[in-house]
């Protein structure tokens, strides 16, 4: 990553008598019925990206049927009487959503652009004051209004691709670099959160309090332009996130957590690529080359480099 002081480090490793609520609980909403795929892709990464606990909030039946066949480690939190399609929540949304008591909560791969998504998103934005991420269909549900997110009491960190970032900004996003890194600082400056652009160089902004961080992504290639793969990366980062309220690690704020979950997203792209070749490259292959991306970003911090 380009920038100065260069955030890119691995996340912190767990004590030798470390349980799962050390390695960090996460929360995901995602998926439905038309898109379900959202949803698996997201649990067998945030737990192969290290997260203790990964609880699935399903909004539509078939989820609950289909994620324990391909991601049998997850837990499912029953969400479908508790939001309805009109968008509609009842008075228990919330407590079901804190049950499993998150360190933090993913929403949005996956879940359809209509009302039921955007009473999640209020309901969630409202609950929690820990580590928020939103992607995908739970920027769309801000309507273009990412001030909405600057009363936010807990970190937000929000993952838009250029078409989101479009319909948040409510103009075109450019594609050469210098302006791809203005979008992401306006953007972080208007919601107040840390806002990667994705895309090729993904860009990594940070801009409040006097603060402004700009680091733009050195791995990846164009075979990761293909569907899940923002989902992959939702999953990493959900976990990375987590740590951040579990290890009680000062230096590992949400900034370092998007970092190094947008390099190690790139590099299981690289890895992928390696292997398979650009052409073939899915999103699931992602997730197969995660364990060997984290093995090398881990080689890289002990190195120093």
């Amino acid at each position: 990553m380009a920038g100065e002081p260069n955030p890119l480090r691995a996340p912190p490793r767990l004590s030798e008598d470390a349980h799962k609520r050390d390695a960090g609980c996460v929360l995901c909403v995602a998926g439905s019925e038309t898109m379900p795929g959202a949803a698996l892709l997201v649990a067998r990464s945030a737990q192969r990206a290290g997260a203790g606990l990964v609880a699935m909030g399903c909004l539509d039946a078939s989820l609950m049927l289909v994620l324990p066949a391909a991601a049998p480690e997850a837990v499912l939190v029953d969400l479908t009487e508790v939001f309805e399609r009109r968008g509609r929540s009842r008075p228990e949304a919330a407590g079901r959503l804190r049950a499993r008591e998150p360190h933090a909560v993913l929403v949005g791969p996956g879940l359809g652009d209509d009302g039921r998504t955007r009473e999640v998103l209020r309901v969630v934005l409202e609950t929690f004051e820990l580590p928020l991420l939103l992607d995908a269909d739970a920027l769309n549900a801000l309507d273009g209004e990412p001030e909405r997110l600057q009363a936010l009491k807990g970190p937000v960190v929000i993952t838009p691709h250029p078409g989101e970032a479009a319909r948040l900004l409510k103009k075109s996003v450019p594609r050469d670099g210098a302006g791809r890194v203005a979008t992401a600082r306006e953007l972080a400056q208007r919601s107040g959160a840390v806002v990667c652009l994705k895309g090729h160089a993904t860009v990594v902004a940070l801009s409040r309090a006097g603060e402004e961080r700009v680091f733009v992504n050195s791995s990846g290639n164009a075979g990761m332009a293909t569907a899940g793969s923002g989902d992959v990366l939702a999953g990493i980062l959900v976990a990375y996130l987590a740590a951040v309220q579990a290890a009680g690690d000062p230096s590992w704020t949400p900034l370092a957590a998007a970092s190094c979950a947008v390099y190690v997203h790139g590099l299981a792209g690289d890895l992928a690529a390696r292997q398979l070749g650009r052409r073939a490259l899915i999103a699931s292959d992602l997730i197969a080359c995660l364990p060997e991306a984290q093995r090398q970003m881990e080689e890289r911090e002990a190195q120093g480099s």
